[in-house]
């Protein structure tokens, strides 16, 4: 099998990972794979992580976190974007059994050999998203729909619906 995606520097944000060859969409690229933690250590052994704006961690499910600064893999590279051409997805275990649940990143729509690969890390705080968080967290995606930031929104926006 050829190799699809190779990591490199980034113009998004110190390293990133690109398409090697046309990609359709809706493949599968990669399983974001890493240590598996509780939430619990996860808080533990990172404390304070909002206000550094840089992380590994991805929430697998309601009790596990993968941490890709242990055992990670390229997919740890892919930066965020406000206009991604690729999504995380979920896969659960068939039997139920959460530390064997799995997240995988596919193209949504058609990327060019070259491209960055990007997906939107939807990362949300418990804290107000105060300007000096929204700062740490700063998107650099250059997307003309660029929010600004890579923290999802608190409220909704007036006039949707609850």
């Amino acid at each position: 099998m050829s190799r699809r995606i190779v990591a490199r520097r980034s113009p998004i944000h110190g390293n990133g990972v690109f398409a090697v060859t046309d990609i359709p969409a809706g493949t599968t690229l990669i399983e974001y794979r890493g240590k598996l933690l509780t939430h619990a250590q996860a808080d533990k052994r990172y404390p304070g992580n909002a206000d550094t704006g840089h992380t590994f961690l991805f929430t697998l499910n309601d009790r596990y976190v993968i941490d890709a600064n242990e055992g990670g893999n390229i997919a740890r590279w892919i930066n965020h974007s406000c206009e991604p051409n690729c999504q995380s997805s979920l896969e659960e275990d068939p039997d139920g059994d959460a530390r064997k649940d799995r997240v995988m990143i596919e193209t949504v729509r058609d990327v060019r050999a070259g491209e960055e690969l990007c997906y939107d890390y939807g990362i949300t705080l418990e804290e107000r998203h105060t300007p000096r968080l929204k700062a740490i967290w700063a998107c650099r995606c250059g997307s003309p729909r660029c929010t600004g930031t890579m923290l999802k929104p608190k409220r909704r926006p007036a006039g949707s619906e609850a």
